[in-house]
């Protein structure tokens, strides 16, 4: 009865809003950059939402993307109250498994993969308070991005404009949290800038969950005449100090969702995380043909102190409980794009190059020196890892009748590891190893245009996912060296859909999918601060979703989107019985639900109100029960958590002030935000907070 009245509540708030909706004044086309072509979101045979970045205006302080996602379907984005793992990020149960960071999941800001070649990507250093807009691409076409692309969620930095703005924010609530941030953009000549800084801190909701967080992002774009433009992207990020709380047992989160367990103390685990990046992005726009070329370069450095207990650490193969992870990467695409006619219809076409990669230096050092735990003692690990990717890939729109129009596109990819072992001992044998993979990945649609108010559409494609350097780390039997036997998973991707129009600026969305996946990587051991992986056969992901988004007259507008996910393994293996888990004993049947993805999951924004006078909104998120391993020996209980948020904008001068008061959780519910798919320790729940008040203003200079 709960999951029931979770749905109904959201269903029952959105549709009759949809339904009373009134035709509003047009707006300008916001340009969406996620196939590569010039096409309009609403005539593309995909599921495509943009999100304006308005974070403030609910009341949020705009410091992670979830914040930016709410009603967009497909997306499950989870805050874990844990700085030192960052957001957990999937789409249509892609990228569910990820522990840490996103995987399975490409990442991009202002067109610079966010995404290192080997799949693991990483949302920190997202500046909400520069963005202007999130794309988000779901299903088939997602493939056109290459490896590890189970949907593609872009980030796009707002130009200036000719009216300079200059901002000041700050943000306060539960836990002594406070957000600063501090922005200039504008027009100075050919030039176009916005710079944005903030400052982050929180004492953390769980006890020993403190974090700190520096960010800086700088957008200059250069008007180099006869349509040519060079934009340039710079941000940087500084983690000092990120506490890990870990996971509670499902007794723990019960007894007490704000406490962390003994171990998160007594190693006083914790993560520092320094990043620096630079890319730069030239084109070049004829009437007919547009050339665009783009590089980017970064450095990242990672200090994390581990809870790994020192007897573990006596094997000789052990690498420790300290990870000290210093690396560059960068990379490069050039793209071709010409607009024309075949057999007197309209055409696009794009032809295009990337590589990409990565080289890290990783060394572990155990966690104690002697009796004192939490401090980098012996080195136990060292090695040099690369990682590169080389792809091509072409797409081809053309309108090939007045009612149709074909999209096709395909993409070869080859990603190649290498790791050189510096750490060579009697008892920890050469781990040197190398390992390629290669794909061609086509994608197919059909779009189906019977009036001006509606579309419907096909599309197919493959897809792959390479394991990550993580995942390829260790080999499950115990040996040394890379886990070489590894093989990519492979997908297909088939989904139908309409797009309705009943006005110009209210969408209705209905899309089905069903991706099924085969070689589906799954935990082979976790012990001792270490995990093994192995393919364990096919997959199945199928669903449905639905949105409706925007105006419904007289100052009201919704988002909202709800996903039914039915994501399940078609072939039956072995599992752990037991946590730690050492080698796996007990059969898992075809059929068994994949960890980490709800069955439905759903939210929705209602708001009123503008710039200035008085603004509210209400926000519904329902979560289904969700399994935390790959047996479903239990599950995370469902939720549905309601945040209001009320704000007043006046005018003073030439200054515009914005004061706001959110509050989230409002029932006071208690909720596990997220969970830590197949934890070695039972740790799975990551609790989140309960009802807490945020309150924020914002300076318009």
């Amino acid at each position: 009865m709960g999951k029931r009245r979770t749905w109904i509540a959201i269903a029952v708030a959105g549709w009759p809003l949809a339904l009373a909706a009134q035709a509003v004044t047009d707006l300008p086309p916001v340009p969406v950059q996620a196939v590569r072509l010039d096409i309009p979101p609403f005539d593309l045979p995909a599921a495509l939402s943009v999100v304006p970045v308005a974070t403030r205006a609910s009341g949020k302080p705009g410091v992670n993307l979830s914040e930016a996602l709410v009603g967009v379907p497909g997306v499950l984005a989870r805050d874990r109250q844990n700085y030192a793992q960052d957001e957990q990020l999937s789409i249509r149960g892609f990228g569910a498994r990820a522990s840490f960071g996103v995987r399975g999941v490409r990442l991009y800001v202002d067109g610079i993969p966010a995404t290192m070649p080997d799949g693991q990507g990483q949302l920190s250093h997202i500046a909400l308070a520069a963005a202007d807009r999130v794309e988000v691409l779901r299903g088939p076409f997602s493939a056109l991005y290459g490896n590890s692309s189970g949907g593609v969620v872009q980030v796009w930095t707002a130009a200036g404009g000719p009216v300079p703005v200059r901002t000041l924010e700050a943000f306060a609530g539960a836990d002594a949290s406070w957000h600063l941030d501090a922005a200039a953009r504008g027009m100075a000549g050919p030039l176009d800038y916005n710079v944005a800084l903030g400052q982050f801190r929180t004492n953390g909701y769980r006890a020993h969950s403190r974090a700190q967080r520096t960010s800086g992002n700088a957008r200059l774009g250069f008007d180099l005449g006869n349509g040519r433009t060079l934009t340039v992207v710079l941000n940087t990020l500084a983690q000092p100090w990120t506490q890990d709380p870990l996971g509670l047992t499902r007794a723990q989160w019960r007894a007490d969702p704000r406490q962390s367990v003994d171990a998160a103390t007594a190693f006083d685990t914790r993560k520092r995380v320094q990043q620096q990046q630079l890319g730069a992005t030239w084109r070049a726009e004829g009437e007919h043909d547009g050339v665009r070329l783009m590089g980017y370069a970064g450095q990242r450095a990672v200090d994390q102190v581990l809870s790994i207990p020192p007897v573990a650490q006596q094997s000789p193969l052990s690498a420790g409980g300290v990870i000290d992870l210093a690396g560059v990467y960068g990379g490069a695409d050039a793209r071709w794009t010409h607009r024309g006619q075949a057999l007197g219809r309209p055409l696009e076409a794009v032809l295009g190059a990337s590589w990409d990669a990565q080289d890290q230096h990783r060394r572990g050092y155990e966690n104690f020196v002697g009796d004192v735990l939490g401090v980098a003692g012996a080195l136990r690990r060292d090695e040099r890892d690369r990682v590169q990717a080389f792809d091509q890939y072409a797409q081809l729109y053309w309108h090939v009748a007045e009612r149709w129009a074909l999209l096709l596109g395909a993409r070869h990819s080859e990603v190649a590891f290498r790791t050189r072992d510096r750490y060579v001992t009697p008892g920890n044998p050469d781990d040197s190893g190398r390992v390629r993979y290669r794909a061609t990945t086509p994608v197919a649609g059909l779009d189906y245009r019977p009036g001006a108010h509606l579309r419907l559409y096909a599309s197919y494609g493959e897809g792959f996912e390479t394991p990550t350097f993580n995942e390829l780390g260790y080999r499950n039997d115990g040996g040394a060296g890379l886990a070489l036997d590894l093989a990519p998973v492979r997908s297909r991707n088939g989904e139908v859909g309409l797009k309705w129009r009943p006005h110009d600026e209210l969408g209705v969305e209905l899309a089905l999918f069903r991706a099924d996946s085969r070689d589906e990587l799954a935990v082979a051991s976790s012990h001792d601060g270490r995990s093994t992986y192995r393919n364990v056969g096919r997959s199945r992901r199928q669903g449905a979703e639905l949105s409706v988004d925007g105006e419904l007259g007289a100052g009201w507008r919704l988002r909202l989107g709800l996903t039914w996910l039915d994501a399940r393994f078609r072939s039956g293996f072995l599992a752990c019985a037991d946590t730690p888990c050492l080698a796996p004993d007990l059969r898992v049947p075809a059929g068994t639900r994949i960890p980490g993805v709800p069955r439905r999951y759903g939210a929705l924004r209602l708001e009123r109100g503008s710039d200035l006078g008085w603004r509210g909104g209400l926000e519904l998120e329902g979560v289904g029960a969700v399994p935390v391993d790959d047996r479903n020996s239990a599950t995370a209980p469902g939720y549905l958590r309601t945040g209001l948020d009320l704000g007043y904008g006046l005018a003073l001068g030439g200054t515009r002030l914005h004061v706001s008061a959110r509050v989230d959780n409002l029932f006071d519910r208690r909720i596990t935000g997220s969970v830590i798919v197949n934890d070695g320790n039972g740790r799975y729940y990551e609790p989140a907070p309960g009802r807490s008040v945020t309150l924020g203003m914002r300076l318009e200079l």
